[in-house]
C-alpha cells in the first residue's frame, strides 16, 4: 500500500467516526468501499424505555390501588399518595406514549382493538380518580360513584392489559438499568410526586371538594345521621326484609358449643362505641352505635383460630379471633334501630377495617380453627 493510499483511508477513517462511514478492503486490488453505517434507532430506544417506565407505573397503580382499597389505618395515607403519584407519572409520559402507538398503528397489526381498548379503560381510570380526588366528580348519575367507575374501569383493564403486554413484550436490557437510566427513572418519581403535591395543594387552595377527604380518599356523608348513610349491598345483593322479632343470632363457640341469641338478648348487653364506617365506594361515616363486643358473646373465642361472620344473603368475612375485643355486633346506630338497609336487626362493626368487613343482616358468628387469611382478600361471592 503506497502512502496516498494509507492517507485516504485514514481521512474514510476519520469521516467513519463523525459520520457514520467506515472503510473495508474487500477483493483483489485492495479497492477502498465506503459503506453508511446504520445509523442507532434512537426511537426505537426511547419507545421500549417508555414502555418499561409505564409497565411500572401501571404495576404501582394497581399495588397501590388494592392497598388502599383494603387498609383503613394510618398506612392508608401512605398508599394514596404512591397511587396518585403513579397516576401523575402515567400522565407525564402520555406524549411520548402517543408517538409509540401513533406509530403502531401504521403498521395495523392484529389485536390492535384490544390495545385500543386497554387504552380507553385506562383513560377512563384516569379521569375518574382525578375526579373523585378533587371532588369534581364525584358522582356519575344512578346511584354510581367515580369511585366505583375507577375501580370497575381498573379491573376491566386487566385482562386487556395482560394480553398487551404479552402481544406486544418489551425485553428490558442491561443499558436500561444504568445510571443514566435510573437518573430518568428518579427523576420520573421525583417529578410525579412533585406533581401530585401540586394538584393537591391547588386542590386546597381552591377549597375544592377534595380538600376534605379522609386519609383513605373518602369523602363525609351521613356522619351522625345514620339515615343520610348511603345503602350499599355485595354486587346483586338485595335487602333482605328480616323479622326482628324471630330472628336469632346463631352462636358456635370453639368448644363446639351451639346457641341462639335474640334481638332482646341483644339489645339488652348493648353498650355504645364511637366508630367509623370507611366504604369502598367512597365515602365514610362517624357513627355512635349501640352493639355488644364478640368477646362478651362467645366462650373462650380466643380458643380458636378465627371468627366466621356470615349474612343472611350468604355474604361472609372472616376474622381473627384475637380481634375479638375489637369487634362488635350492634343493633342500633344514632340511638335508633338499624334500618333495613344498613343492616336490620344486627351487623358487624370492625373499626380499623374497610366497609366490606362490616357484615350487614347477621345471621351466624362461629369460631373455628381455619386461619382467618384463608379467604379473598376481597370477597367474590
Amino acid at each position: 500500500m503506497d502512502r496516498s493510499t494509507g492517507s485516504a483511508r485514514r481521512q474514510i477513517g476519520r469521516l467513519g467516526r463523525l459520520e457514520g462511514v467506515s472503510a473495508s478492503r474487500t477483493g483483489p486490488g485492495n479497492h477502498l468501499i465506503s459503506k453508511c453505517a446504520e445509523p442507532s434507532d434512537n426511537g426505537d430506544v426511547a419507545g421500549r424505555r417508555t414502555n418499561l417506565a409505564l409497565l411500572g407505573l401501571l404495576a404501582v397503580a394497581l399495588a397501590t390501588g388494592t392497598l388502599a382499597f383494603s387498609l383503613g389505618n394510618g398506612w392508608t395515607r401512605w398508599a394514596v399518595v404512591a397511587h396518585g403519584a403513579a397516576a401523575f407519572g402515567i400522565l407525564v409520559l402520555i406524549p411520548w406514549k402517543s408517538v409509540i402507538a401513533r406509530r403502531g398503528l401504521r403498521r395495523r397489526r392484529s389485536g390492535s382493538w384490544a390495545s385500543m381498548a386497554f387504552a380507553l379503560l385506562v383513560a377512563v381510570t384516569l379521569a375518574a380518580g382525578i375526579g373523585h380526588a378533587s371532588g369534581l366528580l364525584r358522582s356519575m348519575g344512578g346511584g354510581i360513584t367515580a369511585m366505583q367507575v375507577h375501580v370497575g374501569a381498573a379491573l376491566a383493564s386487566l385482562p386487556f392489559g395482560f394480553w398487551h403486554v404479552a402481544a406486544r413484550r418489551v425485553r428490558p436490557h442491561r443499558t436500561d438499568f444504568s445510571r443514566r437510566a435510573l437518573l430518568r427513572a428518579a427523576l420520573l418519581l421525583g417529578g410525579s410526586l412533585a406533581a401530585y403535591g401540586g394538584v393537591a395543594s391547588v386542590v386546597r387552595l381552591a377549597e375544592l371538594p377534595g380538600r376534605a377527604r379522609r386519609l383513605t380518599g373518602s369523602y363525609a356523608v351521613g356522619s351522625y345521621r345514620p339515615d343520610e348513610m348511603p345503602v350499599t349491598q355485595w354486587l346483586f345483593d338485595r335487602v333482605p326484609e328480616l323479622d326482628g322479632a324471630t330472628w336469632r343470632l346463631s352462636l358456635r363457640s370453639a368448644d363446639g358449643r351451639a346457641e341462639a341469641r335474640s334481638l332482646k338478648d341483644l339489645s339488652a348487653l348493648s353498650e355504645r362505641v364511637w366508630a367509623t364506617i370507611d366504604c369502598t365506594g367512597g365515602w365514610y361515616a362517624n357513627q355512635e352505635w349501640e352493639g355488644v363486643r364478640l368477646d362478651h358473646l362467645f366462650h373462650g373465642p380466643a380458643d380458636g383460630t378465627s371468627i366466621l361472620a356470615r349474612s343472611a344473603t350468604g355474604y361472609s368475612r372472616r376474622f381473627p379471633s384475637r380481634d375479638a375485643s375489637r369487634l362488635w355486633v350492634v343493633v342500633g346506630a344514632g340511638g335508633r334501630p338499624l334500618s333495613a338497609g344498613h343492616g336490620h336487626p344486627a351487623r358487624i362493626v370492625a373499626p380499623g377495617r374497610r366497609g366490606f368487613w362490616w357484615v350487614k343482616w347477621l345471621v351466624s358468628l362461629e369460631v373455628s380453627d381455619t386461619p382467618w387469611w384463608w379467604q379473598p382478600p376481597f370477597p367474590v361471592g
